[in-house]
């Protein structure tokens, strides 16, 4: 077939739209199959030089119905030269793509190699290193690649590098030399298949441990200047690496898949961590903990790891068919990781940790206007980015733990073993898995899974006493679906000073529950369980009897349980925000309990800025700063008065206060038990240039020239015109962040809009909230995944105004094509500004 030579630059009348439609990915993977992609791209030293490269597509056609589309989101003067089986043809630039038309394709293996010169959006360029992310969309940001879950591919990668960098990928190194002019080209062996998602380098300056652990070689590469943090951190990082690596391999009976494993802590990276199976991704300051660490940050790493070591089963072995399922890979990492990190912290009580971990987190979305199913439908793959958030990361896995109360943990296992297997190295639904369970199980998963899974919300539970037992009702706030959740409900009844549980399953509209006692219990809360999920309603006894007695509950999990109980008591209304405050401030002396000290620190921080007046604060600060310094001075662990002074150093107002942390800042006073170290002497200067203190510019210019780690400095430098005491400085910050080269380092960009929008600088900050709006379409298009979310959240959160509230309503309906998935964004950021300015969403 002779082929007709040359980009045409008439945009095909059948050529896709952006982004990658549901059509065209479902007819690509219909027609498209034995992928594999030999990538080589040259990194320059300086971020001022492009990023190019060549890559060779090889792969199996069987069907030609329609044009060859392969995703290359980049100016179309970016694609330098294609050959279509080793020779030039005829091929088309439009939006998002490069098209070859019918003409040029016959069934069978073709090859397409392109040569192109990369966007910067997804390599995350800095002056010493850079790490591609290309979740879940932005591969074809970077090269030409059919960009969607279920076209897995095995990838050979070759990288020309400046000749001191190291670099990393998910294949082995197989070979390195010089190529003169102070370059290397460094070779990597080809993958497995994975997805285009899962594919990742990184190069730079960067440093190598190794260690060895049964048998396995575990290397880490990082940037950390402190010895003192590597040694004190190294052996328990790869520990727990070895021990989720052994636990996943028992439980799936599937040895790890994925040959070597290699790991990146990433100074500030975007997320916690990214699992590229063979090259995980870690932000480096959840690896390399400061000695003040509680047990409960040692927790969080320990899960962290297991939550990305358990993605190589899945997620990455077995892969979403579609983006509307990328809740299954998320769940059952964090299902899998909590039962592997648990266990080897027996000090705490991890039943509570799985609540605190959870519950509050997703009832923060599921109570707003902007909820959002666990499963929600995808059209374009370039809006996937916006289905991550609470629902998929914390109610899914309470959900995934209701599930395997009602199958049993042995048929669970079973079911996800048979699926697994079934589909390794291949993709899967949801529908896929919910088969092989319900062929296992007694109960029908398909209803269970409707409620639960593919609706928004979570049931309104009230619990009454009845004179000789307790009516339980459930109902769904969304009258046109009257929904019916079925769930295990333990319920917790305090009369005369005992404490007895019930549990009943609730399969209908409600259930009454025998109790033996003769009055009116002191309290019901329902719930108490820390797995059950609903609004758990307290009626005006309960409510009062917990609002002065919660401390009496001996087991932690009843007050954690009852702590969120007020605290939605409050955001309803149904509760003064000063009686909850009083409650909070008399509990911060008294809690013995250190993950409860967390839970109550931060209920307290949110209400002394959210919910109270600032006159009211002012007021109220010197008593509680009183009431935490006393704490801190009592605590008796290194991790608990961290917990303290970080408080401490967030609510101080007080001039006597704020004198007190200059002081601790200068180094002229010590506190006591506590060994600062450089984060958290950032954090004051950072505390006392928000408050406006006298030479903050100075503290300012001191503290960066104490910074040792040069990542650190360069975050540093970046704050220092949000951290100004002018307004116009900050004004100025802000609005250079409409320049997306601005916003390359997402978590800088997070702290900086962050102080700009202060409590204390509300009101020199509203008049940004409407600009702040308008950018988070761009945002959405380019950032990464949680940054549109954080973006709204770093904006809205500092303000309490009804002219702030008023704001975000405007944005909405002068905005009313705003796609459904950012809108709810919006909503879901805005509700705590919605509750706290006394106003509701309609």
């Amino acid at each position: 077939m002779g082929l007709l030579l040359g980009c045409s630059k008439e945009v095909p009348a059948n050529a896709p739209g952006p982004g990658v439609p549901l059509a065209l990915a479902e007819q690509r993977a219909a027609t498209i199959s034995d992928v594999r992609y030999a990538l080589e791209m040259d990194l320059p030293g300086s971020t001022d030089e492009p990023v190019t490269g060549v890559v060779t597509v090889n792969f199996l056609l069987t069907e030609v119905s329609a044009p060859l589309v392969l995703d290359f989101r980049a100016p179309a003067d970016h694609v330098l030269h294609v050959l279509i089986d080793g020779k030039p043809g005829r091929y088309s630039v439009p939006q998002d793509h490069i098209v070859i038309p019918v003409e040029a394709l016959q069934p069978g293996q073709h090859s397409v190699t392109v040569s192109f010169r990369s966007t910067d959006s997804a390599l995350n360029r800095q002056d010493e290193f850079l790490y591609a992310l290309f979740v879940p969309d932005r591969a074809s940001t970077a090269f030409p690649v059919f960009e969607q879950p279920d076209i897995k591919a095995r990838y050979t990668l070759s990288l020309v590098v400046p000749s001191q960098w190291q670099t990393l990928s998910n294949g082995e190194q197989v070979a390195r030399h010089e190529i003169g002019d102070n370059r290397h080209r460094v070779v990597f062996a080809e993958t497995q298949p994975i997805s285009s998602y899962l594919f990742a380098f990184a190069a730079g300056v960067l440093q190598i441990e190794t260690s060895e652990r049964n048998g396995r070689i575990f290397n880490l590469y990082h940037r950390e200047t402190d010895p003192e943090k590597l040694a004190r951190n190294l052996g328990a990082i790869f520990d727990l690496h070895a021990t989720a690596l052994a636990w996943l391999e028992d439980y799936t009976g599937i040895p790890y898949p994925f040959g070597k494993f290699d790991f990146f802590a990433i100074p500030a990276f975007q997320f916690g961590g990214m699992e590229h199976p063979g090259a995980i991704w870690y932000r480096a300051e959840t690896l390399f903990l400061d000695p003040t660490a509680s047990p409960t940050q040692k927790l969080g790493r320990a899960s962290l790891i297991a939550h990305e070591t358990a993605h190589m089963w899945f997620g990455d072995l077995v892969t979403m068919r579609w983006f509307d399922d990328v809740w299954m890979k998320e769940v059952f990492a964090n299902f899998m990781a909590a039962k592997i990190a648990g266990p080897a912290f027996p000090d705490l009580n991890l039943d509570l940790r799985f609540f605190q971990a959870h519950h509050p987190t997703a009832y923060a979305v599921d109570r707003t206007a902007g909820a959002n199913p666990i499963r929600q439908p995808l059209q374009n793959l370039r809006d996937a980015g916006s289905l991550y958030g609470a629902i998929i990361y914390q109610k899914a896995p309470v959900v995934m733990k209701q599930l395997e109360t009602l199958l049993g943990e042995s048929v669970l296992r079973q079911g996800l073993r048979i699926y697994l297997e079934n589909f390794s190295f291949d993709n899967a639904s949801w529908t896929d898995l919910i088969k092989i369970l319900d062929d296992l199980a007694q109960d029908n998963l398909a209803e269970w899974s409707e409620a639960w899974v593919n609706e928004p919300g979570r049931p309104r539970i009230s619990a009454q006493w009845t004179g000789n037992g307790i009516t339980v009702r459930q109902r769904d706030d969304n009258n046109d679906r009257n929904l019916i959740w079925t769930q295990p409900v333990a319920l917790l009844i305090g009369a005369g000073g005992q404490t007895s549980e019930y549990r009943v399953t609730l399969q209908s509209d409600q259930a009454w529950v025998p109790v033996n006692i003769t009055d009116a219990p002191d309290f019901i809360l329902a719930g108490a369980d820390g797995v059950g999920y609903a609004r758990f309603e307290l009626d005006e006894r309960s409510r009062q009897f917990l609002t002065s007695g919660l401390q009496a509950l001996e087991n932690p999990l009843h007050r954690a349980v009852a702590w969120q109980a007020l605290w939605e008591e409050l955001l309803e209304s149904r509760l003064d925000a000063s009686v909850f405050l009083d409650a909070l401030i008399q509990a911060v002396g008294n809690e013995p309990d250190e993950l409860l000290t967390q839970q109550v620190l931060g209920l307290l921080r949110n209400v002394f800025w959210r919910f109270q007046a600032d006159t009211e604060r002012e007021d109220r600060a010197p008593l509680i700063e009183e009431a935490l310094w006393q704490a801190l001075e009592r605590a008796s662990s290194a991790g608990q008065k961290g917990a303290y002074f970080t408080a401490i150093v967030d609510i101080t107002l007080s001039d006597a206060g704020v004198t007190r942390l200059q002081d601790i800042w200068r180094g002229d006073i010590n506190v006591q038990g506590l060994p600062l170290q450089e984060q958290q002497y950032i954090a004051l200067a950072e505390a006392l240039a928000v408050r406006g203190v006298a030479g903050s510019q100075q503290i300012l210019e001191e503290q960066v020239s104490r910074i040792t780690n040069p990542d650190r400095q360069a975050r540093f430098r970046f704050m220092d015109s949000a951290l100004s005491t002018e307004a116009e400085v900050r004004e100025a910050r802000f609005h250079s962040l409409a320049d997306v080269n601005n916003r390359r380092q997402e978590s800088w960009v997070l702290d900086a809009q962050r102080a700009i929008h202060h409590p204390l600088r509300a009101t020199e900050s509203l008049d940004l909230i409407a600009a702040s709006l308008d950018l988070v379409r761009e945002i959405q298009q380019t950032g990464d995944i949680f940054f549109p979310l954080r973006w709204l959240h770093a904006t809205l959160d500092g303000h309490r105004s009804p002219e702030a509230a008023q704001t975000v309503r405007a944005y909405l309906q002068r905005n009313p094509d705003l796609p459904e998935h950012l809108r709810a964004k919006v909503l879901q950021a805005a509700d705590g500004l919605f509750r706290s300015s006394g106003t509701e969403y309609h």
